[in-house]
């Protein structure tokens, strides 16, 4: 197959790679599971899905000997770390283990106690995601993108890792999305809950975390016909920097200010950017950011 491309008249906004997320709490850390509003185990019950792992939740006194084991080699680590930093001056580029999540959870009940990144009924939504998504499930150099749209969200499987092998695995439309939430209790903070407006909902880790700004509910985009003089100079000048074919998108934030982005091309060139970003205000002028205008 070719580089997908959304279908006339719709607007793509952004793109990431995206898998189930992991549990990070020490019962559940590496570990997912699949239910139904009872809190039962449903993977054996989803169509077409091959065999996965089979996780069992550890003991609190397991949990905190493996937690506490995990920070002692973080500790050591950082002691070789330092004594090779020290040897090797300040250019030094080793890296370790991440720390634990310093967070508190949001959830307990769903995010220490257990770990579900399906919660779903028969017959409702969240049922149907792809079973590429599990990492568990699919081969390493498996890659699976979410695809976010004016009009849906598209899950984009590559077998081969690269984008002209891709295949269409799964797609939404936005009018069924009720709610998304960024949760901060996970690895890089990048764990995002999509909540379906049949009640199921999914726990998704999306690699790219401040580009999933494009799903909250609601997201004012503005139309390029509706910018002042000063926007769309700057907008026109951007888009004629980048050489990108993709429209631009600009948002009105939160603060007020205007976001204007446009994706490059998915597979770049090494050291060639994959979007271009302009923080504007009212007249197309230079902005200070403010929280809330980047991230999600």
């Amino acid at each position: 197959m070719t580089t997908w491309q959304p279908r006339p008249g719709e607007l793509l906004l952004t793109r990431c790679l995206v898998t189930f997320a992991t549990g990070v709490a020490p019962k559940v850390s590496g570990m997912r599971w699949f239910r139904d509003t009872e809190r039962n185990d449903i993977q054996g019950a989803l169509p077409g899905w091959p065999d996965g792992p089979k996780y069992t939740l550890r003991s609190e006194n397991r949990g905190q000997a493996r937690s506490a084991g995990r920070s002692g080699l973080i500790g050591l680590f950082a002691v070789v770390v330092g004594g090779l930093e020290s040897l090797a001056g300040s250019g030094s580029t080793i890296k370790g283990p991440s720390g634990p999540v310093k967070t508190p959870p949001e959830d307990p009940e769903n995010e220490v106690e257990d770990f579900p990144v399906m919660w779903a009924a028969p017959d409702t939504l969240a049922r149907t995601l792809p079973w590429q998504l599990d990492r568990g499930r699919r081969h390493a150099s498996y890659q699976t993108k979410a695809f976010v749209t004016d009009q849906r969200i598209i899950l984009i499987g590559y077998p081969g890792g690269r984008p002209n092998d891709a295949e269409v695995l799964w797609e939404c439309d936005r009018r069924d999305i009720a709610a998304v939430e960024r949760r901060a209790y996970s690895r890089d903070k990048a764990d995002t809950v999509i909540r379906f407006t049949d009640g199921s909902w999914c726990r998704l880790h999306v690699h790219t975390g401040e580009w999933f700004r494009y799903l909250t509910v609601p997201n004012e985009l503005v139309p390029l016909d509706a910018l002042t003089p000063g926007q769309r100079r700057t907008v026109d000048g951007m888009v004629a920097e980048s050489g990108f074919a993709a429209p631009p998108v600009v948002s009105r934030r939160p603060s007020g200010n205007f976001l204007a982005e446009q994706l490059g091309p998915e597979d770049p060139p090494i050291g060639q950017r994959i979007a271009v970003i302009r923080l504007m205000g009212p007249d197309g002028e230079e902005v200070k950011p403010q929280p809330g205008d980047y991230a999600f």
